[in-house]
C-alpha cells in the first residue's frame, strides 16, 4: 500500500517548523547575550556565538555600522525573521498538500 501524502507531510512540517524555531531562538539568544554583554569567555556564550555566526554567516557583515549593537541586531535579525517565514511558510505549504 503506497505512503499518503499527509502520512509524511505533516511530520515534515513539524521538523521544519522545529528548525526554523531553533534556528531563530539560537539567533534571537546571541543577540541579547550581546546587547547584555555577556562573558565571551563562557562556554554557553561562546557556543551561541558561534552556531548564530554559522546561521548567519550570509548576513553577517550586511550592514558595517558603527553602532555594534545596531549592526548585531541587523545582521543577526534579519536571518532570525526569515529562517521563521520561510520555515513556517514551507510547512505551511507541506500541511496544505
Amino acid at each position: 500500500m503506497p505512503l499518503q501524502r499527509s502520512a509524511w507531510t505533516k511530520p515534515a512540517a513539524s521538523v521544519i517548523t522545529a528548525i526554523a524555531d531553533i534556528a531563530a531562538v539560537i539567533l534571537g539568544l546571541w543577540i541579547l547575550m550581546f546587547i547584555l554583554d555577556a562573558n565571551p569567555a563562557n562556554d554557553l556564550v561562546s557556543f551561541v556565538e558561534d552556531a548564530a555566526d554559522w546561521l548567519a554567516s550570509w548576513s553577517r557583515d550586511l550592514f558595517t555600522m558603527d553602532t555594534d549593537w545596531l549592526r548585531v541586531l541587523l545582521n543577526y535579525g534579519i536571518p532570525a525573521v526569515l529562517y521563521l517565514f520561510v520555515g513556517h511558510g514551507i510547512a505551511r505549504r507541506l500541511r496544505q498538500l
